[in-house]
């Protein structure tokens, strides 16, 4: 298991403007965000659980300035990978419930409350959802040597050599494995899963498919992308009801023939089960100001990702919802949790 920590203060905002791209905006004009008061009175860490550089990663340290910057309180992000992306869970699951420790991840954290066996937590009951914080599509792709330009070619190629063709994921149960089973089910098509495991499961199978082995997955946009413009993978759809700016060319998997298909990638922050109410209603209340800020839009615009504008309430039934839409998933096919 691998650690790395790092903090993020005011000065830390600078350096992290130099190396990424795409960090938040820090404009002169700018209108600073005031301080809240209470909490929190000494530093927060912010746990993510699938590694430096995936989609949680670069948004945990797109919300941490703007968040110390309120808080007045450094706010550290914590990579804290293994044991199938359930390290992180299983740590702030067991941390003390004050709000100092947060969990910010996928959608996985409401899939594995249905799929996952033998967790040191449960997805369901020992955590408070917080904040719903974003969405964006997935990215179907292709390995250039499996010859398919278009979703209709895969689907066809799928039905003539049934039970033939791989496909892979960043592990069972994840996004990146329902995804796709909830594609072969509404497109009839029966292919074998091949996850991916290790501390950097999404890279590894994004690298497989690219050697041709598995043949197809669904890929985070943000990590497919050198790929797809290196044309090393073949960009076949996205998973959401819309098209992704990052990939203007690249229809929805709806529109290029799988009906009404929609299943994106969402991420949200969760406490530890007993953090007292007031606290999680002020995390919820402090995290829709640093998203509403014009340096997060921006950040936000350049990685593709929307916003989810929703209440503490609409985020906890909307967290229930997702796992049993895992739920039905499951039953349908041939997984087994």
């Amino acid at each position: 298991m691998k650690r790395g920590i790092r903090t993020v203060t005011a000065l830390s905002l600078l350096l992290l403007g130099c190396v990424q791209t795409h960090g938040p905006s820090t404009a002169p004009n700018a209108r600073p965000l005031v301080p809240t008061q209470g909490y929190p009175t000494k530093p927060v860490r912010i746990i993510e659980p699938f590694g430096v550089g995936g989609g949680p990663d670069l948004l945990a340290r797109a919300l941490a300035p703007r968040l110390a910057e309120l808080w007045g309180q450094p706010v550290t992000v914590e990579n804290l990978t293994g044991a199938g992306a359930t390290a992180g869970p299983a740590l702030v699951a067991q941390s003390p419930a004050d709000g100092y420790t947060l969990l910010l991840n996928t959608s996985a954290q409401a899939y594995s409350a249905v799929f996952a066996k033998n967790l040191p937590y449960d997805p369901s009951h020992d955590f408070v959802p917080v904040a719903a914080l974003t969405s964006q599509p997935y990215v179907l792709v292709a390995s250039t040597a499996a010859g398919f330009k278009t979703v209709s070619e895969l689907i066809a190629a799928a039905r003539a050599r049934p039970g033939e063709l791989t496909f892979g994921s960043a592990g069972t149960g994840t996004g990146t494995h329902l995804a796709v089973e909830k594609l072969n089910l509404e497109a009839g098509i029966a292919a074998v899963h091949v996850p991916a495991s290790g501390v950097n499961a999404t890279a590894d199978v994004i690298a497989n498919t690219v050697a041709g082995r598995p043949a197809y997955m669904m890929a985070p946009i943000s990590l497919a992308l050198n790929d797809i413009r290196g044309r090393r993978l073949v960009a076949l759809g996205v998973s959401g009801s819309q098209r992704s700016s990052l990939l203007k060319d690249v229809p929805t998997i709806a529109e290029a023939g799988v009906a009404g298909f929609n299943f994106p990638i969402w991420y949200g922050l969760w406490a530890p089960v007993r953090t007292p109410t007031q606290i999680v209603d002020q995390l919820a209340k402090d995290i829709a100001r640093v998203l509403a800020t014009p340096a997060l839009r921006d950040w936000l615009a350049a990685h593709g990702a929307e916003r989810m504008n929703m209440t503490r309430t609409e985020f906890t039934r909307f967290v229930l919802d997702e796992s049993e839409k895992a739920r039905r998933i499951i039953k349908a096919s041939t997984v087994t949790p």
